[in-house]
């Protein structure tokens, strides 16, 4: 259900070429903000944030969940945007455990509303199938693919 609305709503992104992580951010919240789910400033917060206090979006090898509770109830929508980086972005240089390929980027009009997001996204990535299937993935089709897997 998560990846279909995704989909569905059209927040997601393919990046072929290599990316700063700042640039990373800034891609990953431009399907978020094409549809004004976030305002143009949130990719602006997440970068402050990590700045401020490392990569703390990086949860588990491969992936990482951008998002800021700077700006929780300012945001015009709760949505979770998705997107995937052929090229590894690394957050922290020297550290393979920080590079990112696959990108979540959460946005909520409240705190209850973000810590649902989280958790529903947690759910997903616990599963290892998943977790393989998202490092290559190439298309918005392959979203609905990987659905199913969640679903069944």
């Amino acid at each position: 259900m998560l990846l279909r609305d995704i989909y569905e709503q059209n927040h997601y992104a393919f990046v072929k070429t290599p990316m700063t992580w700042e640039e990373s951010i800034r891609e990953c919240c431009k399907p978020l903000e094409a549809d004004g789910t976030v305002n143009p400033e949130y990719a602006d917060d997440i970068i402050e944030c990590i700045k401020k206090y490392g990569p703390y979006i990086v949860i588990v090898p491969n992936v990482a969940m951008p998002h800021s509770t700077a700006r929780i109830g300012s945001n015009g929508k709760t949505a979770i945007g998705f997107m995937h980086s052929d090229v590894p972005v690394n957050f922290e240089d020297g550290d393979e455990e920080k590079q990112v390929k696959t990108f979540f980027t959460l946005s909520a009009t409240d705190q209850e509303a973000h810590l649902k997001n989280m958790q529903m996204l947690v759910q997903v990535l616990m599963n290892q199938e998943v977790l393989e299937r998202l490092k290559n993935i190439q298309s918005p089709e392959e979203l609905l693919e990987i659905d199913k897997l969640i679903s069944e």
